[in-house]
């Protein structure tokens, strides 16, 4: 499990779009870049190749103590996704990466608001959601504002 550890915090930092921030210190680079068909499984990468993919997860790790919880959760929630499950993961983060902040409230909203909904009335509040016009959406955003991530609620 501890050799599996940093593999599986690089893999769910990776989906989180975890290696957005630029380390501290630059870790070796390797010296010729390969294609990604070109590259081998892990146990065979080289300790440079493996510092190099670590190492930024280690900053991350090191400068965030009080996040370290969330980051070894997120890990392990990855490693029990099926392949499938990973790739919507991907593609919702994707998503995410290209929302404005208005988008991304709307999206934080609905989904406190769809949290604890059966499937059925989901789909319901979905349909009206598309239904609706960007004022309507605003006005819906306002009357069931998201929490923040502080647990405080939002003006």
């Amino acid at each position: 499990m501890r050799r599996r550890l940093p593999l599986i915090l690089v893999a769910s930092l990776m989906c989180a779009g975890a290696f957005a921030a630029a380390p501290a210190q630059q870790p070796p680079q390797p010296q010729a870049a390969k294609a990604p068909a070109d590259l081998p499984e892990w146990d065979r990468l080289s300790r440079e190749q493996r510092e190099l993919l670590l190492a930024p997860m280690r900053d991350r790790w090191n400068s965030s103590p009080d996040s370290r919880a969330r980051m070894y959760e997120h890990a392990q929630r990855w490693h029990s996704m099926t392949p499938e499950q990973r790739e919507r993961a991907r593609r919702g983060n994707q998503r995410w990466d290209h929302m404005d902040p208005q988008q991304r409230m709307q999206a934080r909203a609905l989904f406190e608001k769809m949290r604890d909904m059966p499937p059925e009335q989901r789909r319901a509040l979905r349909d009206q959601w598309k239904a609706m016009t960007p004022k309507q959406r605003q006005d819906w955003v306002r009357t069931h504002p998201p929490m923040p991530r502080d647990g405080s609620r939002m003006p």
